[in-house]
């Protein structure tokens, strides 16, 4: 391992072995070790094509196709078993095109989301992606960031490190810049080199990089990390469905098998075993895998386009399914640009002063990450910024959610050191027992009040002498503290925000705001949204704590508002409404995992900590609730055309199935044959594939819960019955005359049937006027109605597929037929929505 080598190493001898320093790689020496070591990372195997391939072949519909293929070379049939192959063989090209794409996809689609971390190069501080990190690099570290190689620490403060992604310590380790005594090889006793794909849970520090790539501990495992994959709520709903469906077939095949074998003996036992087979594959929804993988893929590179990015495919659906969102205001609503309103202090000079210790980042030109600090470095006059250069930071406590406040222990002059907190008001008034010129605690809290119910965000400081041997800053010692004033900001709402809130009304989202802020300062910039809020519907965390059972339950729901809240409440919070609510979640920080990771739909921002993007299903390229509303617009709409194919295909398949199943008992021959039913279904699937591309009315775009597969179950069985009607009408029409007519007819007819069932279902309205279809499914439409009529007068059609030219009469009336079935499969499906809109609003 090349790290043990630097565990026993000081700071500098660790710098010279690397032929490092303080100042950095040069940008010569970066191109150099670049292509020495090459880059940060460990080889993916991209996308395994034959791999794909052959899992198309893996489904019981390949099993069923192959099972009648064999049928029809038992029984001399060897065009039809010809033919049957050839199905199968569409079947997965068809299927191996779309998931290879959809791969493919998301292959490409890592390279939007970029890993970054800050590094010192020539004397200069610059975010470089970590697959550009070499050995020598020196880079900053702070919590929440994924430490990206191998690195040994030069400087730590309060540097606590998760690494049980690598020994499975589920306790986070506190790290040290001193050399150990002894070099070590395990990677639990190496408390002094931070780990490739560990995690910063605390502080901050400075490293430097020994080993990347292949060359670091992770990269020398097997098998790296992978992320745990959810399987979509949709994806349950589909597979219980169509499992349903196979039941239902199986039992009813087998009944109409055993009544032929019954009335017309075992001579045509292998004739209809294949036809039984055939009409097994006929009503299953085949190209279902390759319609969800088109759809989903597709919707994938769109979201990508419109800065919406999706760690798996699926949650794209999930995505669509939201019905509560739960975020922080903080820049996805406001523009995250606090501006120093105003100071209030005895002591203006002074609480500037203190308040500028911790911008020690902002004396060497680095960014400030931190909006309150880049407030305040705004507006510190040059001479107290230079006064506050010569004070030293020894020691100091961040910022986190539970203790609210940040802590600093610093030496003012030799022999003389302060502690110095800021955080919220309520935070750090707790830790006081002095106030500075006229202050009172009630006087205090009214004012936090009053600017908080002005939208105005408040951090208050306070301050103490500490004996001059102190090294190092504890929690314990945040009391006793003289309160010195508070710095009053202001955040302003983005152009977009009101518009955005109402966009979500519209497609039925629920917009829940969980928060740091203070209750006043959340509640005034949530009523400028447009979010209803009063005592009814605003709480903080304290508040919400005291509760237990049915009553957290019911305040969970009630509220819009969350304040100070916690990351355990805010986990609790998710847990809660998703009793009810499918949840979406969008975080950005260590404190977000939980929550993240216990939501539907985790979502984070580009600039999310890398913990938070890591438990998380989409990732936003921009920090705008607008984005994330549009891709939940998105994912209804390709969850909406995925439901357009399954209902048309039931509807459809299932009427036929039915009818051909029972005419075939009552007459000597097959109504359709086993190559004829095979063939149609490839055919009605042609123009099915492209719904993915449809256009989605408005109100399909509404509570999708609503309108899931069982809900609509009864619609697809009406009009099922409808087709069945049709095709006894059909044989009742035509019994007289010769099979391969009544055949070729039936044909033409099912097919047809099939492709104006799709113009019926694509919209729960009137047909002519729902939104214009999309171009490849009107064009791929058309194409398909002009064959299926050609190909019985064409010498394919009836060599391999046994058709004959119908007379013209015979095919008028047909078409006549047709013409009768839409105006009554639309007729039905009108009144079933009409009373079905009527039922779910009683």
């Amino acid at each position: 391992m090349l790290f043990s080598k630097y565990t026993n190493k000081t700071s500098e001898e660790s710098l010279a072995e690397l032929e490092s320093s303080l100042h950095g790689l040069s940008k010569k020496e970066v191109s150099f070790r670049q292509e020495k070591y090459g880059l940060n990372q460990v080889k993916e195997g991209g996308v395994k094509v034959f791999k794909i391939f052959i899992k198309q072949f893996k489904s019981p519909f390949s099993y069923l196709l192959f099972i009648a293929a064999a049928v029809s070379f038992l029984i001399g049939q060897l065009i039809d078993g010809l033919a049957v192959l050839f199905f199968v063989l569409i079947n997965v090209v068809i299927g191996f095109i779309q998931e290879y794409r959809a791969e493919r996809s998301v292959y490409l689609l890592k390279n939007f989301i970029s890993e970054k971390t800050r590094v010192i190069r020539s004397g200069k501080q610059e975010f470089i992606e970590k697959k550009f990190l070499v050995p020598g690099d020196l880079v900053f570290l702070e919590q929440g960031d994924k430490v990206g190689a191998d690195m040994r620490i030069l400087e730590a403060h309060n540097f606590l490190v998760d690494e049980s992604v690598l020994s499975g310590e589920s306790m986070p380790l506190q790290k040290t810049a001193q050399a150990l005594k002894n070099q070590q090889t395990e990677i639990f006793r190496s408390e002094n080199i931070a780990f490739e794909g560990t995690l910063v849970v605390s502080g901050r520090a400075k490293a430097l990089v020994v080993a990347t790539g292949k060359d670091a501990v992770i990269g020398s495992i097997s098998k790296t990390i992978s992320e745990i994959k959810r399987e979509s709520a949709y994806e349950k709903n589909i597979l219980y469905f169509c499992r349903l469906v196979l039941k239902i077939v199986v039992i009813t095949i087998g009944l109409i098998f055993a009544a032929n074998i019954l009335f017309k003996g075992f001579g045509v036992f292998f004739e209809i075993a294949l036809f039984s087979v055939a009409l097994i594959v006929s009503i299953l929804p085949e190209a279902l895998p390759a319609v969800v993988t088109f759809a989903l893929s597709k919707g994938a590179l769109k979201m990508a386009k419109q800065k919406v990015v999706v760690k798996r495919l699926a949650a794209i659906e999930d995505l669509g399914n939201i019905e509560v969102l739960c975020a922080d205001k903080t820049g996805t609503l406001t523009q995250n640009k606090l501006s120093l309103e105003e100071i209030v202090s005895s002591d203006k000079k002074k609480i500037l002063l203190y308040g500028a210790l911790s911008l020690g980042a902002g004396r060497n030109n680095e960014k400030i990450l931190n909006p309150f600090d880049l407030a305040i470095y705004n507006k510190v006059p040059a001479d107290i910024f230079k006064k506050s250069e010569k004070i030293k930071i020894i020691s100091e406590l961040p910022f986190d959610s539970y203790r609210m406040r940040s802590s600093y222990l610093a030496e003012t002059k030799p022999g003389e050191k302060i502690l110095v907190v800021k955080g919220a008001v309520e935070a750090v008034l707790q830790s006081c027992s002095k106030f500075s010129g006229s202050f009172s605690r009630s006087e205090i809290k009214e004012d936090a009040e009053r600017e908080g119910s002005n939208g105005k965000r408040i951090l208050a400081l306070a301050f103490k002498k500490v004996e001059k041997n102190k090294e190092e800053v504890k929690a314990s010692d945040e009391k006793g503290l003289t309160f010195l004033g508070y710095f009053v900001f202001e955040d302003p709402l983005k152009p977009s925000a009101k518009e955005t809130i109402e966009f979500a009304k519209k497609l039925g989202v629920q917009i829940k705001i969980i928060t740091g802020d203070a209750k006043e300062t959340a509640e005034f910039a949530v009523r400028k949204m447009g979010i209803k809020v009063d005592k009814e519907t605003s709480i903080t965390g304290r508040e919400l704590e005291a509760m237990l059972g049915e009553d957290f339950d019911d305040a969970c729901d009630r509220c819009n508002v969350f304040c100070r809240i916690s990351p355990d409440t805010k986990y609790k919070i998710i847990k809660s409404l998703q009793k009810k609510y499918e949840v979406g979640f969008l975080g950005e920080g260590v404190n977000d995992a939980a929550a993240l990771k216990a939501a539907n739909v985790g979502i984070v921002v580009e600039g999310a900590s890398d913990v938070a993007r890591e438990a998380a299903d989409v990732v936003l390229l921009e920090k705008n609730l607008r984005v994330l509303i549009n891709g939940i617009k998105d994912g209804r709409m390709i969850f909406s055309n995925i439901n357009k194919y399954i209902k048309c295909a039931l509807a459809s398949n299932f009427g036929n199935f039915y009818s051909i199943a029972a005419i075939s008992v009552f007459i000597n021959f097959l109504p359709m044959l086993p190559v004829q039913i095979l063939l149609g279904n490839i055919l009605s699937d042609f123009p099915l594939i492209s719904v993915a591309t449809d256009t989605v009315d408005v109100e399909e775009l509404k509570k999708p819960k609503m309108y899931q597969l069982q809900n609509v179950l009864p619609l697809i069985v009406s009009l099922a019955l409808v087709s069945t009607v049709f095709d006894f009408v059909f044989f009742a029409i035509f019994y007289r005359q010769q099979p391969p007519v009544i055949q070729t007819l039936w044909f033409i007819e099912s097919i047809l049937t099939e492709i104006l069932l799709i113009f019926i279902i694509r919209t729960r309205g009137k047909f002519w006027k729902a939104k214009r279809p999309g171009f490849w499914l009107l064009s791929l439409t058309i194409i398909d109605a002009i064959f299926v009529v050609a190909l019985p007068f064409l010498n394919m059609g009836q060599t391999w597929f046994h058709f004959v030219a119908p007379p013209f009469t015979l095919l008028l009336i047909v078409l006549a037929e047709i013409t009768v079935y839409f105006f009554v499969s639309e007729f039905v499906k009108l009144v079933f929505f009409r009373y079905w809109k009527f039922s779910q609003n009683k």
